[in-house]
């Protein structure tokens, strides 16, 4: 039966209540987890006497001069007198209400910050109230906002959602007594109650340890952080539970087939490292369960010609393979390479991309479909509906962190029938921090290829100025003149007004005019593909001696004889962007260089940000240690990118400083999920709700 009665039409939201949605305040727990950006000492009223000069103080007084000037520009003057001393608080923004709360005569409370000088003390624009009632017992907090959400509207409803998290069960312990005893062990003092913690973060009282809050070391912290790592922990670990219950193809590897004939064909021998990763793989896909694994290996370790025996296995099993690649350019290097290997062996290779001309498009997915194409290359045009595989068994994703969870499983779903899933073999040339691996990347199985191919050249790199600019250009001659080539990338493709950044078409007129004679070509993601394959591959033919590129040469670009990179404004790009584009030289035997041009500011200064990147690209070509430093400098938001969309990054832990926390987390949580499911559930649910599902991918 149904009820004949019609369903009330839901209230619109207020203003208010918007803006609270657009910071992700909606449940309880949103709001008892919306934690205070730093807090404000309204506790205790300070002498004027007493106070120091450029510190916050609170102080009371009786309003002596209240007057509007108009020079140099309008502002109100308040003259506020409290018995030890004079302040002058001075408001360029004010409205009729403020001004009459300020009238000569009032006694109000001013808190800001104080300076003194000629003109005696001074508070530039002070929040006030009027002065009367008890003072607070607590810090006040100052939230996370936008710019309609007036703080004391945001901590009333913080508290109310705190009240009610409180009430409504979602701040019972989840975490067993054991886990608790342990992490009381690790901590070396007893762990405090969640709903403690979340009350004192959100009102600490004024004895408090600035510093340990702003460090983030007081125990409410630390209790708040061992709960998101656990939720994190058991979110990773229930995926690999649920992967290990899942069916895929076996491919065993065959003697004497398509690995070993691939492995004789190949003009080079395979490192140790490797053989290694490549026995792992193996021993992944001849199992029933579905591999899940990252391959990760500095710039120029040889990742390729491990996907390529991968895909040997697979293929020679019966099974399709698809490789899916982030840009045009480094899906053709791996097409390339890939169907010199294999086409000799037999094997059918299929190119797809979104740049293709209709009739060839078809004719690439009728091989996909019926089968003829084994082994399928391209770009996200690969996951798009109306490719349909014939017995898709393994893929492999280069550059993982640039695709979104969505794309990732949109390619697991296109294989069909049985129950079956895929094999996932995710590469990345951005080494993984052992940090980073025990937390975002703890359901994943991971491969390291940790030595370079011999004959490989370690690369110099130098800081330049951009005063200095000429002096690269002679060096670029110097270069050009031995019959080597260059690179020079820069961020940007056409003039901006918003960015005072030298382009590529401009830094392409200028080599141009300074390199009389050389062939100067202009790559960038604007061009159409066809125009953007002949610029590169007249490069790689050695026709051009100088390529001025965009980012889109920083992954897969295979020119041994280009032995000078040039990065323009360096102070721009990111850490593992530059290790990255520095890994396009040095390919071959002969010495190369990366010169860092960057530029300062009016003042002649860098950011302490930019400083960190150049100068741990000077002092390490150890892409190891870049993927460390860099998760020091970005933290793992920016790390990771595109990995986590969907998915809730750490708000709370730091993966470097609270490595003692994450490792009882990843201890704790399987032997939660086995000793404790319901527990784990609940801890699962109050952190992650439904959003879990995007870690599987």
């Amino acid at each position: 039966m149904t009820d004949p009665t019609p369903p009330q039409a839901a209230k619109p939201l207020s203003s208010m209540q918007k803006a609270l949605r657009k910071l992700g305040l909606v449940s309880p727990m949103d709001f008892a987890l919306h934690v205070p950006l730093r807090y404000e000492d309204e506790t205790r009223i300070t002498r004027l006497v007493d106070a120091p000069p450029g510190e916050v103080v609170q102080i009371e007084g009786v309003v002596t001069s209240s007057e509007v000037q108009y020079r140099p520009r309008r502002q109100l003057i308040v003259v506020v007198d409290d018995g030890t001393d004079v302040c002058t608080a001075r408001f360029f923004n004010f409205y009729p209400n403020q001004q009459k709360a300020l009238s000569e005569g009032n006694r109000v409370v001013l808190r800001g910050e104080v300076k003194r000088g000629f003109m005696g003390c001074t508070m530039l624009h002070p929040s006030f109230k009027t002065a009367g009632g008890e003072l607070p017992d607590v810090l006040t907090p100052v939230y996370p906002s936008s710019g309609n959400l007036p703080q004391a509207y945001l901590r009333r409803a913080v508290q109310a959602g705190l009240e009610r998290a409180g009430k409504s069960g979602w701040l019972t312990e989840t975490i067993p007594q054991p886990a608790l005893q342990d992490l009381q062990q690790q901590l070396r003092q007893p762990p405090w109650p969640l709903a403690q913690a979340l009350q004192y973060l959100h009102h600490p009282t004024p004895d408090v340890s600035v510093a340990a809050l702003e460090d983030r070391s007081h125990p409410a912290w630390l209790r708040l952080k061992a709960e998101e790592l656990l939720a994190q922990q058991i979110s990773q670990a229930q995926a690999r539970g649920e992967r290990a219950q899942l069916h895929a193809p076996q491919l065993p590897l065959r003697v004497g087939g398509l690995h070993e004939r691939l492995l004789a064909s190949l003009p080079f021998a395979l490192t140790n490292a490797q053989r290694r990763v490549v026995e792992e793989i193996a021993q992944d896909l001849a199992c029933g369960q579905p591999m899940h694994r990252l391959l990760q290996g500095d710039v120029g370790s040889g990742k390729t010609v491990v996907a390529a025996l991968a895909a040997a296995v697979c293929i020679d099993a019966g099974w399709q393979c698809a490789l899916m690649a982030p840009t045009e350019i480094l899906a053709q290097q791996h097409f390339k390479k890939l169907l010199d290997w294999l086409t000799p062996l037999g094997v059918g290779v299929a190119w797809l991309t979104g740049s293709q001309k209709t009739k060839e498009r078809r004719d690439m997915l009728e091989r996909i479909a019926s089968g003829e194409a084994q082994l399928v290359i391209g770009t996200h045009a690969v996951i798009q509906d109306k490719v349909q595989f014939h017995r898709l068994a393994l893929a492999i994703i280069d550059e993982q962190h640039r695709f979104g969870v969505a794309q990732r499983l949109a390619l697991r779903q296109k294989m069909q029938g049985d129950q079956q899933e895929p094999h996932m073999l995710m590469m990345s040339a951005t080494p993984i921090p052992r940090t980073l691996a025990m937390s975002y990347y703890a359901d994943l199985a991971v491969s390291t290829i940790d030595e370079l191919p011999p004959g490989r050249t370690p690369v110099s790199t130098l800081l330049v100025s951009q005063d200095r600019r000429d002096e690269v250009v002679e060096r670029i001659s110097g270069q050009l003149a031995q019959g080597r080539q260059v690179y020079w990338v820069c961020p940007l493709i056409e003039e901006s007004e918003a960015l005072d950044l030298q382009n590529a078409t401009q830094t392409w007129e200028e080599l141009s005019e300074a390199l009389p004679g050389v062939g100067v070509a202009l790559l960038h993601s604007k061009l159409p593909t066809q125009e953007k394959k002949d610029i590169m591959d007249a490069f790689v033919r050695g026709e051009t001696g100088v390529l001025v590129s965009t980012t889109v040469i920083e992954v897969g670009v295979d020119v041994p004889n280009a032995t000078l990179m040039v990065i323009e404004h360096a102070e721009r790009f990111g850490l593992s962007q530059m290790h990255q584009l520095r890994g396009r030289v040095g390919r071959g035997s002969a010495v190369s260089y990366c010169i860092l041009l960057f530029a300062t500011n009016e003042a002649g200064k860098l950011s302490d940000t930019a400083k960190d990147r150049l100068r741990a690209m000077r002092e390490t070509t150890d892409g190891f240690e870049i993927a460390r430093r860099d998760l020091h400098i970005r933290g793992p938001g920016e790390l990771l990118g595109a990995r986590q969309s969907g998915s809730p990054l750490l708000r709370f832990a730091d993966l470097e400083a609270d490595i003692v926390l994450l490792e009882w987390a990843r201890e704790w949580a399987p032997r939660m999920l086995a000793q404790f499911p319901a527990l784990a559930q609940r801890h699962l649910e109050r952190w992650l709700g439904s959003k879990a599902e995007f870690l599987k991918a």
